[in-house]
């Protein structure tokens, strides 16, 4: 056990946030601890735009939910794939880079860079006292996003990622066993077993939530799980994503 591992163990969402701002040092060194990431074959296929403008902050608060913190927060960081500074190699060496741009593996290349750099992002703000909190919600209305943010041809919006000086810091939340995430030379296939091992999970979340309401939710995570993927969400995807000149082949 060290300061980072434990910095990591304690982490939680944060969504209140004090009226204090963090400042250019701070947002600066987020920015080269996410750089710092590992990069498939050094592609870097990823951007981060930064939001610290109040009304584009409210923009993008009112289109991820609305979700009051993110507008509330100090600063915004939107992770992007960005396959676009890749369209600029292609004119600057004079070569049709078009079908390996495209692909699918180069579109999960860019997903991974930028979910990389973004966890990196996120333990140097937390290893500064700051609360973080992730926000896929910005995912409602790209077209929208988009816009506001002056995004080119081949970059995709994937999360926010919200920080801020902490208000209240939530208790944190548990996560699956270990043994339902870890599986060693192979995966564990006995399904009774799974199956077990999620029932232990179920009761550990809802006394979770029953502790945290005071009684007034006390949900497993399988029917969270069951409720949320019996809605349809973001089914524009697909379509949008194609448009951005990715995973088209």
């Amino acid at each position: 056990m060290n300061q980072i591992i434990e910095k990591i163990l304690d982490h939680r969402s944060i969504r209140s946030f004090e009226d204090k701002p963090v400042t250019e040092e701070q947002i600066r060194t987020i920015v080269e601890c996410a750089q710092a990431a590992s990069t498939s074959s050094y592609i870097q296929a990823y951007s981060i735009i930064g939001v610290s403008d109040p009304e584009k902050k409210a923009q993008l608060a009112e289109l991820a939910g609305p979700q009051t913190y993110v507008e509330k927060s100090a600063h915004v960081f939107v992770f992007c794939a960005d396959l676009h500074r890749h369209d600029m190699v292609a004119e600057m060496e004079g070569r049709d880079l078009s079908e390996s741009i495209e692909s699918t593996e180069k579109f999960m290349v860019g997903c991974i860079d930028a979910a990389l750099a973004a966890q990196n992002a996120a333990i140097a703000a937390e290893s500064m006292d700051l609360g973080i909190c992730y926000i896929g919600g910005i995912r409602n209305n790209l077209h929208a996003v988009s816009e506001i943010l002056n995004i080119p041809h081949r970059v995709l919006p994937l999360f926010a990622l919200i920080i801020g000086h902490p208000k209240n810091r939530s208790e944190k939340k548990p996560r699956l066993p270990l043994a339902n995430v870890y599986h060693e030379n192979g995966y564990q296939a006995d399904q009774q077993v799974f199956i077990e091992q999620l029932q232990a999970y179920n009761e550990t979340i809802s006394s979770y939530y029953d502790r945290r309401t005071k009684g007034k939710r006390k949900d497993t995570w399988t029917e969270q799980m069951a409720d949320m993927l019996g809605k349809k969400s973001r089914i524009y995807m697909k379509e949008y994503v194609e448009g951005k000149g990715l995973k088209k082949r």
